[in-house]
């Protein structure tokens, strides 16, 4: 494996809940992100799936400081950056840049394609912390957009003349601009076509070949994390339940949970399909805002035992692969 370029400590992110007109208390909280643990290695893609509301884009806003964590760690060149101020932060974010869900809402509209991707390099020049001049910045804005695939003559027009996919293809233009290591992109392909979806992920590809780049990629869709990552973890809950590498995780899944989500995808095969076994789970998911002393998953599932709703069950290594498990049935 790689080098170990990030590393997540029991990271949590608790929104408190108030109650109260004038004299607000706190009555509560949404455990958003409740103990995630990973690790993510240079040149890799780590997928992050799991069904709307499990904390995975939350996670990824937790790693560079767009939410604040409530607690644990964050380890990034050596450093514990979870605790940083907003000082602090602005040479880490350099290192660690997003791409969001939404082309739409994520590009100023008041703003050319031009300026959009020069604005990263023209706020850190003037902070001393990226040493360009303005001649460089715009022929570093010319190549970003030939390399995403938009021709540099269009640097003048606005986001509203771009389709869906040509203005992904800006913020991930954006993203490369003060050369990350890390992009934590945060479905960047579910607001688009399926065609258009192969497109930005076959880009992505090929960026992070010639780059050395490294991803966090979130998704729901799991022909999507399949089809682009090198491991993947799933996310119930605001928890890691299952983390291996990506063939062996659609091959061989253990955890429950792991196991009802993925046969809940269509395969393009009506043989298979035809004669495929369904998980069905009972029960809903559980609401975030329940403090819980017990597996989070153990309400809907068909294997719980006793101790699964007085113990919490911690991601452990399985017969030293790389396929990692958090239930007592592999203890």
């Amino acid at each position: 494996m790689a080098d170990k370029i990030l590393e997540v400590k029991e990271l949590k992110l608790h929104f408190p809940v108030y109650d109260g007109i004038i004299f607000k208390s706190q009555v509560g909280a949404v455990r958003a992100v409740d103990g995630v643990n990973f690790d993510l290695y240079k040149g890799e893609t780590l997928g992050l799936v799991g069904e709307s509301g499990c904390g995975k884009s939350t996670t990824a806003r937790s790693i560079n400081q767009l939410h604040r964590p409530t607690s644990g760690e964050i380890i990034f060149q050596g450093k514990d950056i979870a605790k940083y101020s907003h000082k602090e932060m602005l040479p880490v974010r350099k290192n660690i840049q997003m791409v969001f869900q939404d082309p739409y809402a994520s590009l100023n509209p008041r703003m050319t394609v031009g300026n959009i991707i020069s604005e990263p390099m023209d706020i850190y020049a003037k902070l001393g912390i990226y040493n360009k001049s303005k001649n460089d910045i715009e022929k570093r804005v010319e190549y970003l957009m030939e390399r995403v695939g938009l021709s540099h003559f269009y640097k003048n027009r606005f986001p509203h003349e771009f389709s869906g996919g040509q203005r992904q293809r800006i913020g991930i233009a954006r993203a490369l601009a003060l050369d990350p290591d890390i992009i934590l992109a945060d479905e960047p392909v579910s607001a688009l076509d399926v065609s258009i979806q192969a497109q930005i992920l076959n880009l992505m590809k090929d960026l992070q070949d010639e780059l050395n780049l490294t991803y966090l990629f979130i998704a729901h869709d799991l022909s999507v994390i399949e089809y682009i990552s090198h491991r993947i973890a799933v996310m119930y809950l605001g928890r890691i339940v299952e983390i291996a590498d990506a063939h062996d995780l659609y091959h061989n899944p253990k955890h429950p949970y792991t196991q009802a989500l993925l046969s809940a995808a269509p395969i393009p095969d009506p043989e298979i399909e035809k004669n495929r076994e369904r998980i069905i789970l009972t029960g809903d998911v559980p609401s975030p805002d329940q403090e819980r002393f017990g597996c989070y998953f153990c309400e809907r599932c068909s294997h719980k035992m006793d101790k699964c709703e007085k113990n919490i069950p911690e991601l452990k290594t399985i017969n030293n692969t790389n396929h990692q498990v958090a239930c007592f049935l592999f203890e």
